[in-house]
């Protein structure tokens, strides 16, 4: 096993020593990341496969001033909802699978998992301001874009480099603010980029705050929802001959973020990154090849809403990867793709002792111990195409992961920890070290009968090995296994050292119809996937207080089952008004349905999105903008029972938006919720924050009533 991951590593660096030194470079231009469901078929004849979704510049602009949370932008797209954590950290879901089976990449880079209640989510590291696109490619994604996930592809990319093309020096920007009265949330960002033919530099900066906000209706306020966080990064790039070479550094800073749906809250999340990239085109195909190194301290402990008491909980990680992709022109007809990666975590889990507390201390809880999560992955893609209407990716890819972590301690082995001390004893008796080998592979065949028409079919089969969290927690208590889960429950978790990798069999299809130049659209997307040995948690206990009164909460333990989803997405537009280049009237809508079954318990599974439907009227008509967008959500009666899942009733939103360019300058006023409509949040979770204070557990409050103000001006 060792040698081939030394053996892999060495063909990655050595190939990146080469590549500068290809005889047969051509002059380098602004390269886009290899698309392998790119448009294959011509304008007139058909239009690209309808598989991904993606959300533009223009997209995350109108929405921006409302949200500091980009996982919530994601919720525009048919087939996507986000389980609710904090003000800027929410959980991605597509098509009923969350995060932790979604690969997530930032400008190419994964982030990895650092908090036992996934606080610093990777989607928490952007910014809405400064992201420029982002493309979202569920189930059955080519293997090129990844591996280690059955749930599909999100890639947030920002503004690619610029480079002055008059022979002088570009100089342009960027500056933006807004204000949210419900919760008095501000922030702004700031952009500036310099650059010569060959030189580019750009700085980008952000910082957002907000205090908790007020729920709809007369559901009051929802504790344990403030927030701060800062974000900077300076990206460096030079073109030349040889290629394009890029370098990017950053530094991420938060104080505090409540969580309303756990039992902790984040008071301090420091990140550090740094980003290198070569990208080249040559006569035999192009290369692209990425490094990147991320530290980060993370810690838990109580807010103003969930004291008095302390419970310092750090986490320490640090993740190295390092991918080669090429992309090979063998005929006319055929492209292969070939690609080998590099991925290594590192987490410290530790709690430390609260001085005069009998039950956290004497000693240090260490929950984990310098475990690591190493992969290495190779992966071969073929795409065709027959003919200007028929194309296909044919792929297939190994990752190999390897896994281990040190020994573990309690508190103390007294009478008030003998669950947690007794666990421990029972996890260092035994080897910690896990190995899998997942294969996957994807095939998707794209077809353009006639012009205005796409169809897309394909499956997939993905395997996703457990993370360290899943695998290696061990604690038994009450409070220690409380600790443990990114499901906003309120329950405890245990992990499972038997764990199997989960493998899933996808089908899906998608059919487009679009009228000449746009003027309407309508796609329809089904979906079938099967899960075996998906990671979903068994019963253990109830739980119960100190004194042994009972509490609504009960302990579990994660373990394989089998489960299935299925459901179908729908979407289209239709331009009402065609008044030229920048004046027109579009309805646009989408209607999405899951239905997630765990098929070893025949009960529904958890945080499964109910019947949705948004509608969307946008207006422009010179420097005005208009809009006003619907969003129905249906009754949430299938629930989880094993995790005592709320049911939450139907309800319905209005959002009113207004804007007007001034030039280089945008105004924009919003009424979110404008009839401030009270509701429950159906993948929200539990209000513990507020179950502290009021001794109710109720499911989390969605926000109320907000006028949002935003200003943005470019030069």
């Amino acid at each position: 096993m060792n040698s081939k991951i030394t053996a892999l590593r060495v063909l990655l660096v050595a190939s990146s020593a080469l590549l500068p030194l290809a005889a047969h470079a051509q002059e380098a231009t602004q390269l886009p990341p290899v698309e392998a469901d790119a448009a294959n078929a011509p304008d007139n004849v058909g239009t690209a496969p309808v598989t991904g979704r993606e959300l533009s510049r223009s997209d995350i602009k109108r929405r921006q001033n409302s949200t500091s949370d980009t996982a919530d932008l994601l919720r525009q797209l048919p087939g996507v909802s986000a389980n609710s954590g904090g003000g800027f950290s929410s959980m991605p879901v597509v098509r009923g699978l969350t995060e932790q089976r979604l690969r997530i990449t930032v400008d190419g880079s994964p982030i990895d998992f650092a908090c036992p209640n996934d606080m610093n989510s990777p989607l928490s590291y952007t910014v809405p301001q400064t992201i420029q696109s982002i493309k979202v490619v569920p189930g059955v994604a080519p293997v090129s874009m990844g591996g280690v996930n059955i749930g599909g592809v999100i890639a947030v990319e920002s503004a690619g480099p610029r480079f002055a093309t008059d022979g002088g020096t570009l100089a342009s920007g960027e500056v933006s603010a807004f204000y949210r009265s419900n919760g008095d949330g501000f922030g702004g960002s700031a952009q500036l980029t310099i650059a010569n033919a060959n030189l580019s530099a750009t700085y980008t900066g952000s910082y957002t705050e907000a205090q908790q906000y007020k729920a709809g209706g007369n559901l009051g306020r929802v504790r344990s929802t403030e927030y701060a966080k800062t974000d900077h990064a300076l990206a460096l790039a030079m073109q030349s001959d040889a290629g394009l070479f890029r370098l990017k550094g950053g530094y991420h800073f938060s104080p505090y973020e409540g969580f309303a749906n756990q039992a902790m809250d984040m008071v301090s999340n420091k990140s550090w990154f740094l980003n290198a990239g070569y990208d080249g085109e040559f006569d035999w195909g192009s290369v692209k090849f990425t490094a990147d190194y991320r530290d980060t301290d993370h810690e838990m402990n109580f807010l103003e809403d969930k004291l008095p008491g302390s419970m310092p909980m750090n986490t320490e990680v640090h993740t190295f990867s390092t991918a080669l992709k090429l992309e090979l022109p063998v005929s006319p007809r055929d492209k292969l793709r070939l690609g080998g990666e590099y991925h290594h975590q590192w987490l410290n889990d530790y709690w430390p002792p609260v001085a005069g507390n009998m039950m956290m201390g004497p000693n240090t809880f260490v929950n984990i111990n310098a475990a690591h999560r190493n992969r290495i992955s190779g992966y071969a893609e073929w795409e065709a195409h027959w003919s200007d209407r028929l194309s296909s990716v044919i792929g297939a890819r190994l990752d190999h992961v390897a896994m281990n972590t040190g020994q573990v301690q309690p508190y103390s082995t007294t009478m008030m920890n003998m669950d947690d001390a007794m666990a421990a004893t029972a996890f260092n008796a035994v080897g910690h070290g896990r190995t899998d080998n997942n294969w996957s592979a994807s095939a998707l065949v794209s077809y353009a009968p006639a012009e205005g028409v796409a169809i897309e079919l394909g499956y997939a089969h993905k395997a996703r090995s457990p993370n360290i969290y899943e695998r290696y927690t061990w604690g038994r208590g009450a409070m220690s296994s409380r600790m443990i889960g990114w499901y906003g429950d309120g329950n405890g978790y245990v992990g499972n050292l038997n764990l199997k990798p989960e493998r899933a069999d996808t089908i899906s299809a998608a059919v487009e119809l679009k009228g000449a130049d746009d003027a309407w659209a309508l796609r329809l997307s089904p979906y079938y996937t099967h899960v075996d040995d998906y990671i979903d948690a068994a019963f253990v206990r109830n739980l119960t207080t100190m004194m042994g009164m009972p509490t609504p909460l009960v302990q579990l333990q994660f373990a394989n089952q089998k489960a299935e989803f299925y459901g179908v997405d729908l979407s289209g537009h239709i331009a009402l008004w065609n008044g030229g280049k920048d004046a027109g009237t579009t309805l646009s809508g989408s209607l999405s349905w899951v239905h997630g079954q765990n098929l070893s318990d025949k009960a529904p599974l958890y945080h499964q999105m109910p019947l949705n439907v948004k509608v969307a009227l946008d207006h422009r008509q010179g420097p005005v903008e208009a809009g006003l967008d619907l969003e129905w959500v249906a009754e949430k009666t299938r629930v989880d029972l094993t995790r005592r899942e709320p049911a939450t009733s139907a309800y319905a939103l209005v959002n009113l938006r207004l804007a007007y360019n001034l030039g280089p300058a945008k105004l924009s006023v919003e009424a979110e919720n404008l009839f401030d409509k009270g509701y429950s949040l159906p993948l929200g979770g539990v209000s513990l924050g507020d179950y502290k204070t009021t001794g109710v557990l109720r499911p989390v409050p969605g926000r109320g009533r907000s006028i949002n103000f935003g200003l943005g001006i470019s030069f």
